[in-house]
């Protein structure tokens, strides 16, 4: 399988998911006009590793803004890590932010609370 890169936009976040790595990096904005565009091969991506590698899968977040929509895609994403998590496999989450960004902390805990996986959230003073 492939590495997959997504550019940073004025609206989506830099996406790179490393295969040989296990690691999916996200940093920046999220509000595409449309999130399953944006989203999809990410969340494909996610699926074919979980399914294929065999390996641990980390996932390093330092998300400022997410709007609705990307939220349902990252709530897809936490959900396929989930169901890996709960059949054994090793994967795990940190979401770093900024403190004076207090929404976006707390929207790290509510996916948090969520999920029984390892999932460290980070906070940048």
């Amino acid at each position: 399988m492939n590495n997959l890169l997504i550019p940073q936009s004025s609206s989506s976040p830099a996406i790179a998911a490393d295969w040989s790595a296990g690691v999916i990096s996200m940093k920046g904005d999220s509000y595409p006009e449309n999130s399953f565009e944006l989203f999809q091969p990410l969340i494909d991506w996610v699926e074919t590793f979980l399914a294929k590698a065999n390996r641990p899968l980390q996932l390093e977040l330092e998300l400022v803004y997410l709007n609705t929509s990307s939220i349902r895609s990252m709530m897809d994403i936490f959900d396929q890590m989930e169901v890996a998590h709960k059949k054994g496999q090793t994967v795990g989450a940190r979401w770093s932010y900024e403190a004076a960004n207090e929404r976006v902390g707390q929207l790290a805990e509510e996916f948090r609370e969520d999920c029984t996986f390892p999932f460290t959230i980070d906070v940048k003073s």
